[in-house]
């Protein structure tokens, strides 16, 4: 077992995060931005921009994105990653950010296999967070399936939002054009914006946080957009955790998330699982047995390994 250790700056952190997100596990480090196993290596990315890959072919899978450690403090300054990044005061957002009335967003399905990619927006007046706090309104990651249907039926009926449904045949086709994830959700969290502040009829936000998934650069590159706006635009990670409108909009893609999941397994004939484990390896396999790899396609995220991972499941098994 060896290990190997770089430095990458930001924008190449979220661009590993993105091009690993079917390996990614559940547990995350303390500091980490993610943790993900591929190719009998563990891959561990820290806020500081310090990655570990520990475990077998190390050296092979870090010198993708590079074996120097650059010194971040020397990068070529840019419009876009240097002067508005997210350690500049402009897009953090304030201590108080849970006590304004602002816009939320927040995804739900880029780590499942199967399913489409959900993006909500939603606004959560001063007066009505604590109602939605009083409902249980909290990063959806903490609520399990069944409350989050009850949740998501409630709030969608009491506060303005925006939804967007990625699925799976366009996901597929801008996948093949060469999307990242990333870009996909850059630009669907900025029409969820969009749509939403089209919707709330005059009335002006104190704020937009975005749950951020990429540096505030590469948001800005991915949605032609410059990040000035009339209405103050934020970024934090794990945003859900503080504000309230975050979290309904988690609440939000969740459960939109859910009711598509459960349309696509009447589609198919069987329960699809979530998440990109052995569950769906083996449904993926059962679905290319009985009606063939195209029958995948509306189904799920094909550039994920889960695809080659049923396709050996099949060719083991003969079928």
């Amino acid at each position: 077992m060896s290990n190997t250790v770089i430095q990458v700056f930001n924008d190449t952190l979220y661009k590993m995060k993105d091009h690993y997100a079917a390996s990614i596990t559940a547990n995350t480090p303390a500091g980490a931005v993610f943790s993900a196993k591929v190719n009998g290596a563990t891959i561990t990315a820290y806020k500081s921009g310090k990655v570990l890959f520990q475990g077998n072919n190390t050296a092979a899978e870090a010198k993708k994105w590079g074996s120097a450690s650059p010194s971040p403090a020397k990068k070529k300054s840019s419009p876009f990653s240097t002067k508005r990044s997210v350690s500049d005061h402009s897009f953090r957002p304030p201590a108080t950010i849970n006590q304004l009335s602002i816009i939320g967003t927040d995804e739900a399905g880029t780590g499942d296999y199967f399913g489409p990619v959900t993006v909500a927006a939603a606004y959560v007046s001063t007066e009505n967070i604590s109602v939605l706090e009083d409902m249980g309104i909290r990063d959806s990651k903490t609520i399990k399936d069944p409350q989050i249907l009850i949740l998501g039926r409630k709030i969608t009926e009491m506060i303005p939002y925006s939804l967007l449904v990625l699925r799976n045949e366009k996901y597929n086709e801008l996948q093949q054009k060469g999307y990242s994830q990333g870009k996909m959700k850059a630009m669907l969290h900025e029409q969820a914006i969009n749509h939403l502040l089209g919707k709330l009829n005059g009335v002006k936000p104190d704020g937009i946080l975005i749950d951020q998934f990429c540096e505030p650069g590469v948001y800005f590159r991915h949605t032609s957009t410059n990040g000035n706006r009339e209405v103050p635009l934020y970024f934090s990670t794990k945003a859900e955790s503080i504000s309230t409108a975050v979290a309904a909009a988690s609440v939000i893609a969740r459960y939109a998330f859910l009711k598509h999941m459960d349309r696509l397994s009447e589609l198919a004939g069987v329960t699809i699982p979530k998440g990109a484990g052995s569950k769906v390896d083996d449904t993926a396999g059962l679905l290319i047995a009985k009606k063939g790899e195209a029958a995948l396609a509306p189904l799920a995220k094909m550039h994920f390994a889960n695809t080659e991972k049923a396709r050996q499941i099949v060719r083991r098994a003969g079928l």
